[in-house]
């Protein structure tokens, strides 16, 4: 997945030559419609590409939020056994549930927080410019917080999927109904209101330390794009801090999405920080998988961004290169 970026960024270079199919998918648009579109297609792959290159890390780490075990070097044992046991490609189990929801949650968050930036900027006399630090700040929570609401049963669905067997389980379909059937429908929103607590430093966090670093980099460099690698450096501070800021709720939203096949009950947020503290304990507890997301997080969120940026840049020479050859 990493190898996606110098192939973008050599794309975007003065050389390239540009596929021709691609061109008509953007002559006619309007600005802003163009501009939508470029950004949901640019974030559909951002996500696609980040979630897959971490799926089993992202696997174990669920499966770990959802149990009283100490989570230690045993996680990566985890990882080794599946591979043992049901071969290299059970490590990926679930991800096409994580596809059918990061593509679309991706895409929303990315265009959302592009459209947000926009508004804005134009609100507080910044259009077309970087944004001081408040509304950057808020662009991103608006973002994250308006693609969660969208796309939250998939988030469910792929979170039960990761935590039981195969057997229980056979496809995407199969665990909406099963889960409305035996639950209820509501149950396909348990944990949704420490997702958005979550969510609101996560993708805060997240795009204001990115947006941030590639200002200063402006600055410093006087070169208004940074390279590919500097990208990835910035996006995975990003998601370094973003996650580490929001990892309890994120455990806590585990244990309730996951509580009908782990045999717990789960009520309300604190409720379940409370079990989890009295249980596990404070940093056993809340703090459970953090490691592995330190690990797994700042390579996804650097994909994400970088991915995302090489190929808005690459949308747009595709239509100035055409535009201009009409």
């Amino acid at each position: 997945c990493i190898t996606i970026i110098p192939v973008l960024q050599s794309l975007c270079g003065e050389q390239m030559v540009f596929p021709k199919p691609f061109a008509p998918l953007r002559i006619g648009l309007k600005p802003q419609t163009r501009s939508v579109v470029n950004s949901l297609l640019s974030g559909a792959l951002a996500g696609a590409l980040a979630k897959t290159a971490v799926a089993p890390l992202d696997r174990t780490k669920i499966i770990f939020q959802g149990r009283q075990q100490h989570f230690s070097h045993e996680a990566y044992r985890l990882i080794y056994r599946t591979y043992l046991k049901d071969g290299f490609l059970s490590l990926w189990r679930g991800n096409s549930a994580t596809m059918v929801r990061v593509i679309p949650y991706a895409a929303i968050q990315f265009c959302a927080h592009e459209q947000y930036k926009r508004l804005l900027g134009g609100y507080f006399g910044y259009q077309g410019k970087a944004l001081p630090p408040v509304p950057r700040l808020l662009a991103g929570s608006m973002a994250g917080t308006t693609a969660a609401m969208l796309t939250y049963p998939l988030d469910m669905v792929r979170a039960r999927m990761a935590v039981t067997p195969k057997e229980m389980y056979s496809n995407i379909i199969h665990v909406f109904v099963r889960i409305s059937r035996e639950e209820g429908l509501k149950t396909l929103y348990r944990g949704f209101t420490p997702t958005i607590l979550g969510v609101v430093p996560y993708a805060g966090l997240s795009f204001f330390t990115y947006e941030t670093l590639k200002k200063m980099h402006a600055e410093r460099s006087g070169r208004p794009q940074p390279y590919s690698y500097e990208r990835l450096v910035f996006g995975a501070c990003a998601g370094l801090l973003g996650q580490s800021a929001s990892y309890p709720l994120d455990v806590v939203r585990r244990r309730m999405q996951t509580a009908g096949v782990t045999g717990h009950t789960y009520g309300t947020i604190l409720g379940t920080m409370r079990d989890i503290v009295a249980e596990e304990g404070v940093v056993r507890g809340l703090y459970k998988g953090l490691s592995m997301n330190w690990v797994k997080g700042p390579i996804a969120v650097g994909i994400s961004f970088t991915t995302f940026d090489m190929t808005q840049i690459l949308l747009k020479k595709l239509y100035q290169l055409r535009y201009n050859n009409r």
